[in-house]
């Protein structure tokens, strides 16, 4: 009788094992592998499959960290051909200094394929609004611009600035109006075109 005791106590602790075993292995991570790893796709299938993930993946990875390819010289050309560009009065150039400024503006979209449209014109696809200041320092002049991209309706698209040096053919004080003398039409040509390069490049940059 007593070993039929001993012999009852033994099973239950074996199937008391048994239980705790089996609930460690469902609740260990390895437990959980296998199914994951059957879900898996054979070899073959799986190289296949990271093949083609990486042909999808691979353009959107350039040296640059963009994910579009830049416009071709066709499509450069085709976005320049649908553009028509207003350009409002500068504010803060004296008219002396505007006046090269924005014949050269005018030159270079005709250039570029840009259509120009007047002050009066509803068919614009961009304004183009320049503010722009002077400071003489010694025997240097510094130009600083700031241009606004506007759409029809007024929404800010795009701000453009920066600035340009050039040597001083008067004196001046850093504030006075007079600066503007210093600046020659060739200082504010090379801003137009500095300009005209980079609203060509937003644009073709936005398209893509």
């Amino acid at each position: 009788m007593r070993r039929s005791h001993v012999t009852t106590v033994s099973l239950l602790a074996a199937l008391a094992m048994a239980a705790c075993t089996n609930a460690k292995d469902v609740l260990e991570p390895s437990a959980i592998t296998p199914p994951a790893t059957a879900a898996t796709p054979p070899p073959a299938t799986q190289g296949k499959a990271a093949g083609t993930i990486a042909a999808g993946a691979g353009p959107a990875v350039t040296t640059g960290g963009t994910a579009a390819a830049p416009p071709t010289p066709a499509q450069s050309a085709a976005i320049l051909s649908r553009t028509r560009l207003q350009i409002a009065p500068i504010v803060g150039a004296s008219v002396e200094a505007a006046t090269p400024l924005t014949a050269e503006l005018q030159t270079r979209a005709r250039q570029r394929g840009i259509t120009l449209a007047g002050s009066a014109d509803q068919t614009a696809t961009h304004v183009l609004k320049g503010y722009f200041s002077v400071l003489s320092e010694g025997k240097d002049t510094t130009v600083i611009y700031v241009w606004d991209i506007y759409d029809p309706a007024g929404n800010r698209l795009h701000r453009i600035n920066g600035q340009q040096k050039a040597p001083s053919v008067t004196s001046g004080d850093s504030s006075g109006a007079d600066n503007w003398k210093a600046v020659s039409p060739a200082t504010m040509q090379a801003i137009a075109d500095q300009t005209l390069d980079q609203f060509e490049a937003w644009l073709g940059g936005k398209a893509g």
